[in-house]
């Protein structure tokens, strides 16, 4: 978009049905995401981020209103966007590598091709050495590393990324959002990181859009542009905006 803006998603209100009940899930949302920026999701549980992702993805179509990549409607799954999602999506009689190329293969790339673009990312994400590994024999974190990889291979403009550390322990997650933003610095992308973790959403955001609880509208977008990443969660100017957010928000503070 000549603004600068990647995705574009305007007056978007969904709807599910819960047996008779029809259901809101997101209300009147509409948010413009910047060309390659870091824009993190922050809200309660179940309040409609994941809905909101799936529905950037193509996996639903929203009730009312419409969202936007470079100035076009999006209708269904689109080639520009990949996901990762929070639990492992990985395919356990596959290799690591297997796991990463699988897209690739069934695009049809010649196999030789699509092992050096898989390397390529197994290389970024720091599993080089772990190629013939099955899931069985890595770590959680590890797994998330080859669901980060195999999304990059598909070579997206905007990556969505749906809690994918919320079911590790706090110490992996740690280095899992330091890994995430060095990845993030190498390999430039348009990132929709969505979490229910205020630290989280501090250590990581270029912008914070904060929800409300379900059915989910903005309350507020604070931008940390101007905070240098990596920052520390004991420094003075974390604190003081983890306790502003906490202060909006309509969850305890994790």
């Amino acid at each position: 978009m000549a603004n600068g803006n990647k995705l574009r998603i305007e007056n978007l209100t969904h709807y599910f049905l819960d047996g008779d009940q029809r259901v809101c899930a997101l209300d009147d949302v509409t948010l413009d995401v910047r060309e390659n920026e870091f824009l993190v999701l922050l809200g309660p549980g179940q309040c409609g981020k994941t809905v909101l992702l799936n529905l950037i993805a193509g996996l639903l179509a929203p009730t009312i209103g419409q969202i936007f990549i470079d100035g076009e409607p999006i209708k269904g799954t689109d080639r520009r966007i990949a996901m990762v999602f929070q639990q492992h999506s990985v395919f356990p009689w596959k290799t690591v590598m297997e796991n990463v190329e699988v897209g690739l293969k069934y695009a049809g790339m010649p196999k030789k091709e699509r092992r050096g673009r898989a390397q390529h990312f197994i290389d970024l994400v720091g599993l080089q050495g772990f190629e013939k590994h099955y899931p069985r024999q890595i770590s959680g974190g590890m797994k998330q590393r080859v669901g980060i990889a195999r999304a990059y291979t598909a070579n997206p403009e905007i990556l969505l990324m749906d809690e994918p550390f919320g079911a590790l322990d706090a110490q992996t997650r740690y280095a899992m959002e330091d890994e995430i933003l060095r990845i993030w610095e190498q390999d430039k992308r348009t990132v929709i990181f969505v979490t229910n973790n205020i630290e989280e959403a501090v250590a990581l955001g270029d912008r914070i859009v904060l929800f409300s609880k379900a059915p989910a509208h903005i309350k507020e977008i604070y931008d940390l542009s101007a905070l240098k990443k990596p920052r520390s969660n004991v420094s003075d100017e974390f604190l003081k905006m983890r306790d502003i957010i906490s202060s909006n928000t309509d969850m305890a503070l994790e």
